[in-house]
């Protein structure tokens, strides 16, 4: 059984005031094509599949292109609802689309939903679990005639009862296809800035209640990585979606499972159409003909500028080499010394709010203080509890 693991398309995602939708239609088209290659049996989609509950029309559009050119090829393919996805929209039509073997689980009802697949060694069964809450179970008109025994307070409560309704023979060959916050004891997962980060990592949930299953194709971190054991994966997000993943290269996982406890793992590379990097130095340099002609001018740049000297509209001089420039930065010795004169010393840092170390943070990196409408805006989200 060979399948290709994807996650976190987030169709229609906008970074720094870019659309995503070509570079997402450029990554789609290589990811179809390697289908058409490799000849998987499915392709499995690990949640988020949309940026936001409500995808703009476009981003409807080219997830339709998207998956009617899988279909095309004839691969079977399951996908979960994932966090910033809707889970009811990403369910339409579900039932119907089943017979042309498009398995779109978007909402849960009562156990997880099991997709049979054979081939040699007899059948694989993919159990699709889209994003849960232990609120979602906690207003489950059926939970607690199914799990009174069960106090749901945490996401690992509410997805061990979801997972306990599932009738699951683990001496056979099971695949998990899940979006939620796996961890491994003692390992600190790598994280991405375009990922929610809950406060404290409330929605983390132990790997090892997943361990028997020969695979456990995640969604959720942007970084592909395995959690624990090379078959409990993270597959990552296709594209880059913030500067914290410039240096790191895209991949998507193809598996293949044989007989129980046979499992080859290979990433294949995705080759973006602008890459997301990071350059630093004097402006002049920068916009020397030699140096843009080292790599894609189009490319998504964050810049970092060394120049002492102030620079009068240096975004704009910076984009008229490199038109796609989303962010840029000082990092010079009066930044520096703006820092430094910021900043608390010795312990005063421990003492300081979270409020006080947000606009030293924010000195830092844009040379100015905050306005009075972002000063109100970080106020009202540190107090409902959204930043900490």
């Amino acid at each position: 059984m060979k399948f290709l693991h994807l996650a976190d398309l987030h169709v229609g995602k906008v970074v720094n005031g870019f659309a995503m939708l070509d570079e997402q239609r450029y990554i789609f088209s290589q990811i179809v094509e390697c289908v058409r290659v490799e000849k998987p049996d499915a392709v499995l989609i690990a949640g988020d599949v949309y940026d936001r509950p409500v995808p703009g029309a476009d981003a409807v559009v080219l997830f339709d292109e998207f998956l009617t050119d899988l279909a095309e090829t004839g691969v079977t393919v399951m996908l979960v609802s994932g966090n910033h996805d809707s889970p009811e929209r990403l369910s339409f039509a579900s039932r119907l689309l089943r017979d042309r073997r498009l398995y779109l689980c978007g909402t849960r009802s009562g156990a997880p939903l099991c997709v049979p697949l054979d081939d040699e060694y007899g059948d694989v069964c993919f159990w699709l679990m889209p994003f849960i809450k232990p609120a979602f179970l906690r207003s489950d008109a059926d939970a607690d005639h199914l799990h009174d025994h069960i106090h749901i307070e945490s996401y690992f409560d509410a997805f061990d009862a979801v997972l306990s309704r599932a009738d699951i023979d683990y001496s056979r060959r099971n695949v998990l296809v899940s979006h939620q916050f796996f961890i491994s004891a003692g390992i600190d997962p790598l994280r991405s800035d375009s990922e929610m980060n809950p406060v404290g990592g409330l929605d983390a949930i132990d790997a090892s209640l997943i361990s028997g299953f020969d695979y456990a194709a995640l969604g959720h971190l942007h970084m592909a990585q395995k959690v624990g054991k090379d078959s409990v994966r993270y597959a990552g997000s296709p594209l880059k979606y913030s500067f914290s993943e410039w240096r790191r290269e895209k991949t998507m996982t193809m598996v293949e499972i044989r007989q129980k406890g046979d499992v080859t793992i290979t990433a294949l590379p995705l080759k973006p159409r602008h890459d997301m990097r990071v350059i630093k130095g004097r402006i002049s340099d920068l916009l020397d003909e030699s140096v843009v002609s080292q790599g894609d001018r189009y490319d998504y740049i964050h810049v970092i500028l060394t120049d002492d000297s102030e620079i009068i509209d240096p975004m704009d001089k910076i984009r008229a080499a490199y038109p796609h420039v989303m962010s840029m930065e000082s990092d010079n010795a009066r930044s520096q010394a703006m820092f430094a004169a910021a900043m608390p010393e010795g312990g005063a840092l421990a003492a300081s709010s979270p409020y006080d170390l947000f606009s030293e943070f924010f000195l830092q990196f844009s040379g100015r203080a905050m306005s009075d409408t972002q000063s109100r805006i970080v106020r009202e989200l540190l107090e409902a509890g959204e930043v900490q």
